[in-house]
């Protein structure tokens, strides 16, 4: 019984988050229409996703941190509540400041929704199969992505009505996560026996900070890196890029950006089955990364097929969420994942904001568009850069994890002891705090 009901646990959480990750894409396939409907700017739709993250950079933290106080599944409840009421401010949509009213609040629920969805994946699963848990969770979560980009073709006609109905359909799929947060409350509830108990968490001091391995450390900067470039450019700025400048129709658009999701969908279990059975997560890790900044690389200054480009972000795509947030639970204790989870979504969301403002005032600035295609190329290097850094970030954890032998994040068939509640010391079988 036991076992039936954590993979239960395991497809409410991924039902609750795609809605979500739907709504977070829902942005890049009216971006057209919000230009040419609403007279937008570049900088002014690079907002309505830098605004989603504004709040995380000092919220996310603390929502970890509250994780850890009042629990997973109350937390997702709450956070899902959050993630509805943004959606339909959104979809609601004028004035502009209402839209970005809605975004605000959206993504202070989407980031502690997400987090607590984690931390209870990690309870969960915390006697083996973590990654392929985590990995089964973000194909679900890919699904949502892929779908909104699929959108424009699957509901052409809502978007030939506007930009409106295509965000009021998102509101409405963010809508149904509330309901299955609810079950898995109730579920979680009667069931807590089955899964990993944590004493809540110690009063949070900044000095606590320090605790973090540098192991832990590399692997922050790494998704941190990642994410800013990844989410940027195919959540915000593709499908538009594609239109301008390789004279794709917005359907076709679309369509060439969903195949990054299409490919993660299947290939993150995949790698986080090798994950689970063979580690090597450091060195997965560092493959991944190395493929970011080729392919804004092959962007910006080539003129090779976009399935190049979309190959190789989707196997960096379906690595690094599969292998990061399995192995950051291993090297911190368990009463203070959600503490670690709420520090890397914390900076994530500021290079996030960052990298969206970035990009939306670079386009402006050197007048991308259609007419003028080669205004996307300093976006593209900036990109690539960031990319580079990223994978200096994972270069420097893989040689950690080298030095160290069996111990870290490439442990295999870790299971950690019922009773362990402090720092986690073990390795093959017993992970070593790195």
């Amino acid at each position: 019984m036991g076992r039936q009901t954590k993979w239960l646990m395991l497809a409410l959480a991924a039902l609750t988050i795609m809605g979500s990750y739907y709504t977070y894409d829902s942005i890049a396939p009216v971006a057209g229409q919000l230009r040419t409907e609403r007279g937008f700017s570049h900088a002014q739709i690079g907002l309505l996703n830098a605004v989603f993250n504004l709040p995380n950079i000092a919220l996310a933290l603390i929502g970890g941190i509250l994780i850890d106080r009042i629990g997973a599944a109350k937390a997702i409840l709450i956070a899902a509540a959050i993630c509805a009421l943004g959606a339909i401010l959104t979809a609601i949509g004028e004035p502009y400041s209402l839209m970005l009213v809605g975004r605000l609040i959206f993504g202070l629920g989407n980031e502690t929704l997400y987090i607590a969805l984690l931390v209870g994946i990690s309870q969960w699963f915390f006697n083996g199969q973590g990654a392929l848990a985590v990995a089964l969770f973000f194909s679900t979560a890919r699904i949502g992505s892929y779908s909104a980009d699929k959108s424009t073709s699957w509901f052409a006609p809502l978007y030939a009505e506007g930009w409106q109905p295509p965000l009021w359909l998102a509101a409405g799929l963010t809508s149904v996560g509330v309901v299955t947060a609810l079950i898995y409350f109730l579920v979680d509830r009667k069931n807590t026996h089955l899964r990993a108990n944590t004493a809540p968490s110690e009063s949070f001091r900044l000095s606590d900070l320090r605790g973090f391995s540098p192991s832990f450390w590399h692997i922050l900067w790494l998704n941190v890196l990642f994410a800013s470039v990844f989410f940027p450019f195919r959540s915000t700025f593709s499908i538009q890029y594609f239109q301008d400048v390789k004279g794709m129709s917005l359907a076709d658009a679309g369509t060439a950006n969903s195949y990054v999701f299409a490919a993660a969908i299947f290939a993150t279990p995949i790698f986080g089955l090798i994950a689970d059975r063979w580690g090597k997560r450091a060195s997965l890790l560092l493959l991944a990364a190395a493929l970011m900044p080729l392919n804004f690389l092959l962007l910006a200054l080539t003129e090779a097929g976009l399935w190049v480009t979309t190959l190789l972000m989707g196997l960096s795509f379906s690595v690094i969420p599969a292998v990061v947030w399995p192995a950051t639970a291993m090297l911190v204790e368990r009463h203070r994942v959600g503490t670690a989870f709420g520090l890397i979504n914390m900076i994530q969301s500021l290079g996030l904001a960052l990298a969206n403002l970035a990009a939306g005032a670079l386009n402006d600035y050197f007048g991308a568009s259609r007419g003028h295609p080669e205004g996307y190329d300093a976006m593209l290097l900036m990109f690539a850069g960031l990319s580079l850094i990223g994978f200096i970030s994972a270069a420097l954890l893989w040689r950690r994890q080298r030095d160290l032998g069996d111990a870290g994040i490439e442990a295999r068939h870790i299971v950690p002891p019922p009773t362990e509640t402090g720092s986690a010391n073990f390795a093959k079988g017993n992970l070593e705090k790195a």
